[in-house]
């Protein structure tokens, strides 16, 4: 592991993130296993919240999914993944989920998605993370008033 990485794993663990995704995985009878760049790795996550093929605390990447399965674990999704561990650090921790909330519900009133016009999404990149594109058209503020779609 880089040093840089080393100071993202203390960082996180130092701002509370990654034990809160700890804690989320033993709630979630999640097994654990090291990951790449001293992230830790989540698989048979049990909650069905939030709605996503993965998503990070502080240094914990939580999924439902196997992540022995190679059809599911991809370099792109631990890159996105990597990334918004980055923006835990960046945030000092525990402050990044209503940042983050407030993202999505921008992102969905603007395009009906709660991905595309995310700030956190798009700079972790999009389609590492699964994501469609979708250039805003305020969908979901048309969805909300009950207008057609543009």
């Amino acid at each position: 592991m880089r040093p840089i990485h080393w100071i993202r794993l203390v960082g996180n663990l130092a701002n509370g993130s990654t034990l809160l995704g700890l804690i989320l995985a033993r709630l979630g009878r999640a097994k654990l296993s090291p990951g790449p760049e001293g992230l830790i790795l989540a698989g048979g996550y049990r909650f069905s919240f939030p709605r996503a093929g993965a998503f990070t605390v502080g240094n914990v990447i939580l999924t439902a999914h196997d992540w022995d399965d190679p059809s599911f674990r991809s370099p792109g999704l631990l890159r996105h993944e990597g990334r918004h561990s980055w923006q835990y650090f960046a945030l000092l921790g525990i402050p990044f989920l209503p940042l983050y909330v407030v993202a999505v519900a921008w992102s969905w009133l603007r395009t009906g998605d709660f991905g595309s016009a995310n700030v956190f999404e798009r700079l972790a990149g999009l389609e590492l993370g699964g994501y469609a594109r979708i250039e805003p058209a305020n969908q979901g503020l048309r969805k909300l008033l009950r207008l057609p779609p543009s």
